[in-house]
């Protein structure tokens, strides 16, 4: 429509994970949401919001959350910024950092919204391939020269980790800004918030949506050298983070130990799915994330897709370059993996 700018007009926005309404009995394993229930003290201060709270307008930078952020993660507050989920954090990176004729870099397949953010802009946009061990080409990263690269790690969907030595090569090399995007962190064995600290070019994204369990919440937050948060801060809504987001968020990050045994339990659960996988001769990549992208016997994974919806089993289908013979699945409880495995059997037989 002639409304828009022409960079709208031809783009294909980013299309979510699909969301069935609340009460509908399904497996929903598609969009890797923590199958267990948030910390109780976040859910006991969801209880006691009062209209005080909502009839004002919310501390535009998230005091007591970032207060408590940096408690858990031992940085000072104004090394923090937080936002409506980590999604629009990565929004206001690419508005603040990059201009029409400037790149946005990224290896692939990961979080297409990456794309989608570059073409909003609109900006050029530099896409890596991984090879097929998922290996980061970082010579290709460094040598596109972008304003921004993005790295996720995990990444999704392959669920793989960055080595933090890998990570800090690239951020030393870059002369653009990296972002390490930690969406999924609390299932891995390490973490780059280090890299922080030695490198004054380099963000690293959290979320509550995964680790705590409040994908609904709409809650992130990074850390970055107080010089760099300055611009972002310029390009974020005034009051980004409402109250209760705010209020509630801050009771979920301070109950780590919650946290942590949700965690546990679904790396426990990633273990024993594996197994069952490749016992039906699924190939399943390694994953550090609460997801397992996976390649079926016959590599018919879009008929799968619709096989397992058709039962009431919904899991993720990409149909794109390099996965569209593969699927991504979350990792459920114990009971929907079981349910999984029994009808990817009678599927597979």
């Amino acid at each position: 429509m002639r409304y828009f700018r022409a960079n709208i007009n031809t783009m294909v926005g980013y299309t979510p994970g699909e969301q069935p309404p609340l009460g509908v009995k399904i497996v929903k394993l598609n969009t890797n949401e923590n199958p267990y229930p948030p910390s109780p003290a976040s859910l006991q201060v969801l209880q006691k919001i009062d209209g005080e709270q909502l009839r004002r307008y919310p501390d535009p930078m998230a005091t007591e959350f970032r207060e408590a952020v940096g408690n858990v993660f031992g940085f000072p507050p104004d090394w923090i910024l937080v936002g409506n989920g980590s999604d629009e954090i990565l929004n206001s990176i690419v508005r603040a950092c990059v201009e029409q004729t400037q790149k946005v870099v990224y290896p692939t397949p990961t979080y297409i919204l990456y794309r989608t953010l570059a073409q909003m802009q609109p900006a050029q946009f530099v896409e890596v391939d991984y090879d097929k061990d998922y290996n980061l080409p970082i010579e290709q990263l460094i040598a596109a020269n972008g304003a921004v690269t993005l790295i996720a790690s995990p990444n999704s969907p392959s669920g793989h980790a960055i080595p933090t030595t890998l990570l800090s090569q690239l951020a030393s090399q870059l002369s653009g800004v990296l972002v390490i995007d930690e969406a999924y962190v609390d299932f891995a064995e390490a973490d780059a918030l280090e890299i922080v600290k030695t490198h004054d070019n380099v963000i690293v994204l959290r979320t509550l949506s995964k680790g705590y369990s409040l994908a609904g919440l709409r809650l992130g937050f990074c850390f970055a050298n107080p010089s760099l948060l300055e611009g972002l801060v310029k390009v974020k809504d005034s009051y980004n983070i409402d109250a209760i987001a705010c209020s509630v968020g801050t009771a979920a990050i301070l109950d780590q130990s919650h946290k942590v045994n949700n965690a546990e339990r679904v790396k426990s659960s990633r273990a024993k799915l594996t197994t069952d996988l490749k016992q039906l001769g699924f190939h399943v990549y390694p994953s550090q994330a609460n997801f397992l992208l996976v390649q079926p016997p016959k590599s018919n994974a879009e008929e799968i897709y619709q096989l397992l919806k058709k039962q009431g089993i919904l899991v993720r289908y990409f149909k794109q370059v390099h996965l569209d013979n593969k699927l991504r699945i979350t990792v459920g409880t114990e009971e929907q993996n079981q349910i999984l495995i029994e009808v990817l059997t009678q599927i597979l037989t």
